[in-house]
């Protein structure tokens, strides 16, 4: 994304922090449904049992699992808020009990980035005059963690609608009771797949149809695959 680069519109963009995105979590979240949902619909297609099972299981799947996503991402997310926590009360420890130490982790840090000489040895001592700014250099530069650690009420959030937007597609020829569900449902699952794919190139290198392309065949296995395991199922119980 291009920006402005005046003095007022960086001061302004720098004073607002960096922005979290969840861009990765909506994905995440959306893929996901859509692979879940659309798997539960051609398992019991394979099997070859009512519409209305397939609406019951389908919204089944849409809650739980897409609830079991959310609460999932918002406990990894926020361990690794409790991780920062941590690591953080460990180098204020360290700046306490072995400052000099602390101060030469700084120096060998900043060694290798290729500072050198009176520029090194002013760098040094402007970091480790400011406490919390010396923590902070060693959590970025030793651990490699971010300043700040994104909400997970936002990540589950994002998870969650995603899967549920996404992963209502497959079930939405069923609901309506249209005669040539199957069908529809295939054509809409693919198109919800091939299109989260070209979004997400927007972030990315990869054309937009490669993208594409490359989640609508992931999902087209997974899918493959239950409606597979669907057919076994029914052949089994036939027997």
């Amino acid at each position: 994304m291009e920006h402005e680069h005046t003095i007022e519109a960086i001061h302004e963009r720098l004073s607002a922090g960096p922005r979290h995105n969840y861009l990765r979590d909506w994905i995440y979240g959306g893929i996901d449904g859509s692979v879940t949902t659309f798997a539960v619909v051609s398992g019991v297609v394979g099997a070859q049992l009512s519409p209305w099972i397939i609406l019951v299981m389908g919204f089944a799947n849409l809650f739980a699992d897409g609830f079991s996503m959310a609460a999932s991402n918002f406990l990894g997310t926020r361990a690794e808020h409790e991780d920062l926590k941590r690591l953080e009360a460990i180098e204020y420890r360290h700046v306490d009990l072995a400052p000099e130490g602390e101060r030469e982790e700084v120096r060998q840090i900043f060694r290798n980035k290729g500072f050198a000489g009176e520029d090194l040895t002013s760098l040094v001592d402007l970091i480790t005059s400011d406490r919390a700014r010396w923590v902070r250099t060693m959590l970025t530069e030793e651990y490699g963690l971010p300043q700040e650690v994104r909400s997970p009420w936002l990540a589950a959030i994002t998870t969650f609608s995603a899967f549920l937007v996404c992963g209502l597609v497959p079930l939405l020829p069923y609901l309506f009771r249209s005669s040539d569900a199957l069908v529809l449902s295939v054509i809409m699952t693919g198109g919800v797949f091939f299109i989260i794919g070209s979004v997400k190139s927007r972030w990315s290198t990869a054309a937009w149809w490669t993208s594409g392309l490359s989640t609508l065949a992931i999902g087209t296995i997974a899918a493959g695959l239950a409606y597979a395991v669907g057919l076994l199922l029914n052949h089994l119980m036939q027997q």
